[in-house]
């Protein structure tokens, strides 16, 4: 079967509404798919989990009222702006109402991305490791209407300081964590020699390792923004395998005494150009006052988070029938669902789009108008339908009785069109200049020559970019040459394949890296900038720098997906992207 499509209306008594025997058995095993009785498994579990959840419940907690500024514990969160207090939790109306993460927010960089944010009355959530620190540097910032900056206590480094409830509608992150580094020679309190980023300094690392913060720290930050972000290529439900085959069940108008019957079966050649798909085959008879076939899959352990998604994607080979896809928020069999119609257009494989905001509150088929609306934060099933009947008695307008196929190739949550970069990380020009064929070290920075003497500053970082490029993130990258105290508004430079020397304001890079947060073009990227003026000569303009128009720039700089300007396998990739690098380095050999 190659992605066959039939849907045939029958003129016999099958399908004419009249009176079938009711199969009994077949409602019997429906009731039992969806309610599989405990495993003795999980009632021997349950049965030593009882002394103790009794226990609990009747002995204090032992939890401590006093509070801790530091971050060995985590899991603290405080809101420090507005002084009028946002309490934690509770939802901030408005534009800018998803939480964005700010990691090392007590850094150069850090703590001008969490200023300019709170300017644009965006909501943030400052990752810091000395809370006190956090209150002195950032404490006093203008905060525009809708603005809130929260605290939260934790070490990147330190795994176990990372609790989910600080990621508690965290929709973007700016990561400007980095290690400590400093003169040898000292110094001062505000750290000026290592800040103004022009005259060199014997440098050191003091604190926590290049391993530890660069790579680690970037691995666990990853590991837990990860559902709170989403995947750029969404999450998946429904794949085209065995596996998920075997999750889906058929939930048809047996149930109420009707004789339609369906199933989800696999098709080794089902889908596209002879690929696999999942096939919801039925047939439909409105016999017995039915008319309708259903698969649904069983119920998601523990409940599955679409929170970050826009809605639900489906890849079809549409029959012209209008079906409805069911997304349910509790675990009951029978339960309310919320519901999305969808018409599909005859031989024809496309995309179904489902916003959650179009999904509407139904149970039997009868809408709830009690302003109920889906939560896609606790998912527990979905279910694909076919039915005689729309809503509230209304009838389908593109229904058949008889038989129907609707290959599936796949359902996943998809993010907001088009995607942008939710991840945005501050790396450093030069990581991968470190031992790259050719490269003359003492016309380097010096962080090139000193890189093992550093701990391999530059080589962590570069491990902790590869940690996001892999991660199925949207993300950007953002490489700054030399970082320095001077103002915004000089000329810049922006390329890829790291090559390029230089030096570049932070207020330029903490303004970059919010932009980048709604710029489309940048995701997947990952590239270098500086500015045009001389290394040697100040900027000091007379009048404070318009705003920059980073769209406009980062269209001229033309950035290409996958480009990394790595090393691999002794082959310089430059400004190629790297997969296609490989393969022509492969051709030639």
């Amino acid at each position: 079967m190659r992605g066959l499509v039939r849907s045939s209306a029958t003129n016999g008594k099958s399908s004419s509404g009249g009176r079938q025997p009711w199969d009994v058995g077949r409602f019997a095993k429906t009731v039992v798919f969806f309610n599989e009785p405990p495993s003795p498994k999980q009632l021997l579990e349950a049965l030593l989990s009882a002394p103790a959840k009794a226990l609990a419940g009747i002995m204090p907690s032992g939890g401590s009222s006093s509070s801790s500024s530091s971050a060995q514990q985590g899991g603290s969160v405080t809101t420090l702006l507005p002084a009028s207090g946002v309490p934690y939790g509770v939802a901030v109306k408005g534009a800018g109402a998803d939480v964005v993460l700010v990691t090392g927010a007590t850094g150069g960089v850090g703590k001008r991305v969490v200023q300019q944010l709170l300017a644009q009355g965006r909501v943030v959530r400052a990752l810091v490791r000395d809370v006190d620190k956090a209150k002195q540097l950032l404490g006093s910032l203008p905060v525009a209407a809708g603005g809130c900056l929260q605290l939260a206590a934790a070490d990147v480094s330190q795994r176990q300081t990372l609790s989910r409830d600080m990621l508690d509608g965290v929709r973007a992150v700016v990561s400007c964590t980095a290690v400590k580094v400093q003169p040898k020679e000292g110094d001062t309190v505000d750290r000026a020699k290592y800040y103004q980023g022009i005259k060199f300094y014997d440098p050191e690392i003091v604190g926590d390792t290049p391993e530890a913060v660069e790579y680690r720290g970037l691995q666990n930050v990853v590991g837990m923004v990860t559902e709170q972000l989403g995947l750029e290529q969404g999450k998946v439900i429904l794949a085209a395998d065995e596996a998920s085959a075997a999750r889906w069940g058929a939930l048809d108008d047996v149930v109420m005494g009707g004789v339609s019957e369906s199933s989800m079966v696999f098709g080794r050649d089902a889908g596209e150009d002879g690929g696999p798909a999942l096939v919801f085959r039925g047939r439909v008879s409105t016999d017995n006052s039915g008319g309708f076939v259903s698969v649904r899959c069983k119920n998601f352990e523990p409940l599955l988070s679409l929170a970050p998604y826009e809605g639900l994607a489906l890849r079809v080979q549409g029959n012209g029938l209008r079906y409805k896809c069911i997304v349910r928020t509790d675990t009951n069999w029978d339960g309310i669902g919320f519901c999305r119609s969808f018409d599909t257009a005859a031989g024809q494989w496309q995309d179904i789009f489902l916003p959650f905001s179009e999904f509407i509150p139904v149970f039997r088929a009868k809408t709830l108008r009690d302003g109920t609306k889906l939560n896609p934060s606790g998912v527990a099933s979905v279910q694909i339908m076919l039915s005689k009947f729309e809503y509230d008695g209304e009838l389908n307008p593109a229904f058949k009785t008889g038989l129907v196929e609707l290959p599936i190739t796949g359902i996943r949550g998809y993010l907001k069109q088009p995607v942008t970069p939710r991840f945005v990380h501050v790396s450093s020009a030069g990581v991968t200049r470190p031992n790259r064929p050719g490269i003359n070290v003492d016309q380097e920075p010096p962080a090139v020559k000193l890189n093992d003497t550093l701990g391999g500053l530059l080589t962590y970082k570069l491990a902790g970019e590869d940690v996001i490029r892999s991660s199925g993130l949207s993300f950007a990258i953002v490489r700054p040459c030399a970082l320095t105290e001077e103002p915004a508004g000089a000329p810049l430079e922006i390329d890829q394949g790291d090559v390029i020397k230089g030096k570049i304001s932070r207020e330029e890079v903490a303004s970059l890296c919010i932009s980048l947060l709604q710029q489309p073009g940048a995701t997947g990227t990952t590239f270098e900038i500086k500015s045009t003026v001389p290394f040697s000569q100040p900027w000091a303009p007379d009048t404070p720098a318009a705003a920059r128009d980073w769209a406009a720039e980062l269209e001229q700089a033309g950035l290409k997906r996958g480009v990394t300007g790595k090393t691999v396998d002794g082959v310089y990739t430059g400004k190629q992207p790297e997969g296609e690098a490989l393969k022509q380095t492969a051709a030639a050999v």
